[in-house]
């Protein structure tokens, strides 16, 4: 079955701009663009690039819109009461921390982007630094920083762990 899947895509769309489509993407983003990318053949020299650049395309669009998104939903949209709470909580709770704690936000945004896992990657991190109110230009940079961490331990996990155990990546 995967052997199938994987002959649809390299034969109908170039494994590069998969690479580049899938880091686009909430919840695969980079993760699994180089999971694709190793299970598509293309080089982790040429991988790496694409997922870095695609997954930080959406992370000023995040950071800069989605609080002018949640305001119009708060007040047309399906979803106002929970907009209107994410609004509120996270401005609350984003003023407090970054009084008392905003070396170690920067800090944890860095880390939270950085270690990958599921749920954890640019487009949450960009949506918690808007949510949380912190400065864009400021937030910005740990996120770029967390992208180019979490690439190289999923480089690591996709090109280089299993060539030490004799899998083709």
């Amino acid at each position: 079955m995967l052997e199938t899947v994987l002959s649809f895509f390299q034969e109908s769309v170039n494994p590069k701009v998969l690479v580049f489509l899938i880091s686009l993407l909430p919840i695969l983003e980079l993760r699994g663009a180089l999971i694709a990318a190793s299970l598509l053949g293309v080089p982790w020299q040429v991988a790496a690039p694409l997922a870095v650049v695609g997954n930080l395309l959406p992370v000023p669009f995040i950071i800069y819109f989605i609080e002018s998104i949640l305001n119009f939903l708060a007040i047309r949209g399906p979803i106002q009461k929970i907009a209107s709470k994410l609004i509120q909580k996270g401005r609350a709770g984003g003023e407090k921390m970054l009084e008392k704690y905003p070396n170690q936000l920067m800090l944890g945004l860095f880390l939270f982007v950085a270690i990958p896992l599921p749920g954890t990657g640019a487009w949450t991190g960009a949506l918690i630094a808007a949510l949380l109110g912190l400065p864009p230009r400021k937030s910005i940079l740990p996120i770029a920083l967390g992208i180019m961490v979490a690439c190289l331990l999923m480089l690591l996990l996709t090109y280089f762990v299993p060539g030490l155990f004799g899998f083709k990546a």
